[in-house]
């Protein structure tokens, strides 16, 4: 009789404390376990929806073309590394990428420096219809540029500027300068002005509080426009098409379109074309990710 008393005083005071049986935690590790698995089994999907076209893509670019007729989607038998020395050879290439670097990074820096010193403006002078003019750049987001190629291209013409990079690359600062302009002001309005207030103190005047204090505490916002800028200009084809003409001057998306027309029905070749344009970006994407997404979400659009 007193074991069985001592039992039920125990349990009791257990139960009064918050113990709960052994049985439930079990269920709850079963639980979290299973929608562990759950997750791991969604994300390994998506990475192969994702993964699973440019893999085959990279296997279409290493068969022959007699091979890609017979076996489309699997792994090549017999490796065709020729694929690549033709495809730049004859399609130009390493032009194409050149033109291509310098249009990238000259509408990045571009970019970047238009936008920053905008932003700036709206965010820190309190300059008047600061109210309007983000209107005015959300409404130009939004606007499609074909509604401009025509007075552009007249325009282009008149000031010597079509068929140049340096004319593009004016287009391309126009075209991306306003959303990154609105993302680098919600950077900056959720600054304290106390570092701007101290450099201003000190002697500083507004490029100074921008250049020594307000771009490297924004610094993931302008890489963030950067790699936005960036990767939009290196895919752009219709401006390109519309505003260059030399083959010396085209960019890799000109350069791979021209050798499509050429080979159309030599899908491995142009595969191994493609491969020239894609693997920079790719490669320089993987490499600043992490900063690019912590900059969209830190950004936002907010303020």
């Amino acid at each position: 009789m007193e074991h069985l008393r001592t039992d039920a005083a125990t349990a009791s005071t257990g139960r009064a404390r918050g113990y709960r049986p052994v049985a439930a935690d079990t269920g709850v590790r079963v639980g979290s376990r299973m929608s562990r698995r759950l997750y791991y089994l969604a994300l390994i999907l998506l990475a192969l929806y994702s993964l699973g076209p440019l893999v085959v893509f990279l296997f279409t670019a290493l068969k022959s073309q007699s091979e890609l007729a017979t076996n489309p989607l699997g792994p090549p038998h017999h490796w065709v590394w020729s694929n690549f020395v033709q495809a730049w050879d004859q399609g130009d290439i390493g032009t194409g990428l050149k033109n291509g670097a310098i249009l990238t990074i000259g509408t990045a820096l571009g970019v970047c420096v238009i936008a920053g010193l905008a932003a700036h403006a709206m965010a820190r002078l309190d300059l008047p219809g600061t109210n309007g003019v983000i209107l005015y750049l959300i409404a130009v987001t939004v606007l499609p540029i074909q509604l401009f190629l025509v007075p552009l291209f007249e325009l282009w013409s008149r000031l010597h500027l079509y068929n140049t990079l340096i004319g593009l690359m004016i287009i391309y600062w126009a075209v991306f300068s306003p959303f990154a302009t609105l993302l680098l002001r919600s950077f900056m309005v959720a600054l304290p002005h106390d570092f701007e207030d101290a450099a201003r103190i000190d002697g500083a005047g507004e490029l100074g509080v921008l250049w020594r204090v307000t771009v490297p505490l924004v610094a993931p916002g302008f890489l963030t426009v950067a790699l936005v800028s960036g990767l939009a200009a290196w895919n752009q084809f219709l401006l390109a098409v519309t505003f260059l003409q030399s083959p010396n001057l085209m960019p890799i998306s000109l350069s791979l379109f021209q050798f499509q027309q050429g080979y159309t029905q030599n899908y491995a070749l142009v595969s191994a074309a493609a491969v020239f344009m894609l693997v920079p970006m790719v490669v320089l994407f993987l490499a600043l990710q992490r900063r690019f997404v912590a900059g969209l979400s830190v950004g936002g659009l907010g303020g």
